[in-house]
């Protein structure tokens, strides 16, 4: 059953008490957490990363989304314009799409070459091990929306004045290049979910729920004495870890 509208703001507030414990405990212990959203244009990923850092301290929270690479970037090693935006110690951070443009956007795109993406996909899981072997708590989610969602979300976008800023040229191709982002997903799930490194699929048509067990499963991946375990554990029908199946038996939106 969905929760009213009174009942997810009581359990969200519930949960952001909680992750402001886990920043206690992030800052007194130095460490150091990136967590990466990717997912379809219109998931919810600026909705999710709202409410994680709603009541963080911007001092030690910070949200990467980075725009279209610059000249100078676009000669750069791949990472490099990603590194200096990892997180010190005591910080989160939270990367609103990161460096799997690459194997997403850029490739159906067209924006990269087969070469560079192929170049990408053989170095990223060795990228990843160097972060966490050095310390980084990496987090990866993907937000997996249903075909008809998505268009009626940005049928939504173009009708609110509010929500302009959001409206790119990717966006007026994206539900007609859907089998497309599909077949890109999917290999990059099946190359790029490791066992030190996996992804997290997460059922976001409900944006209420996405958001609620998205917050429960970053509690329940950081040890924090302080936390309230019962509030950190998320429905497994909502968020679960990647595995081939998810794609054969269509837990994942084909």
């Amino acid at each position: 059953m969905k929760p009213s509208k009174s009942e997810y703001k009581k359990e969200l507030r519930h949960l952001q008490i909680e992750l402001v414990k886990l920043q206690r405990h992030l800052i007194s212990h130095n460490h150091r957490i990136l967590i990466i959203f990717e997912g379809r244009d219109a998931s919810g990923k600026d909705g999710v990363i709202k409410r994680i850092t709603q009541h963080l301290s911007p001092r030690e929270t910070r949200v990467v989304a980075l725009g279209k690479p610059t000249e100078r970037e676009n000669k750069a090693w791949y990472f490099q314009r990603y590194v200096s935006h990892l997180p010190v110690e005591a910080e989160m951070v939270l990367f609103n799409r990161s460096w799997y443009n690459r194997a997403g956007v850029e490739r159906v795109m067209g924006y990269s070459t087969k070469a560079e993406y192929e170049t990408f996909m053989e170095s990223v899981n060795g990228f990843e091990d160097l972060l966490i072997r050095s310390g980084l708590n990496l987090m990866k989610y993907y937000l997996d929306i249903s075909r008809e969602e998505q268009k009626q979300r940005l049928t939504d976008r173009r009708k609110d004045p509010l929500k302009q800023w959001k409206i790119s040229p990717v966006d007026q191709v994206a539900f007609k290049r859907w089998n497309d982002y599909s077949k890109a997903r999917n290999e990059m799930l099946e190359r790029t979910s490791t066992k030190i490194s996996p992804w997290f699929i997460v059922k976001a048509d409900n944006k209420r729920d996405a958001r609620l067990n998205v917050i429960k499963d970053i509690l329940s991946r950081v040890e924090c004495p302080e936390r309230n375990e019962h509030l950190s554990v998320p429905d497994p029908n909502i968020v679960s870890k990647y595995r081939t199946s998810l794609l054969k038996n269509e837990y994942i939106v084909p």
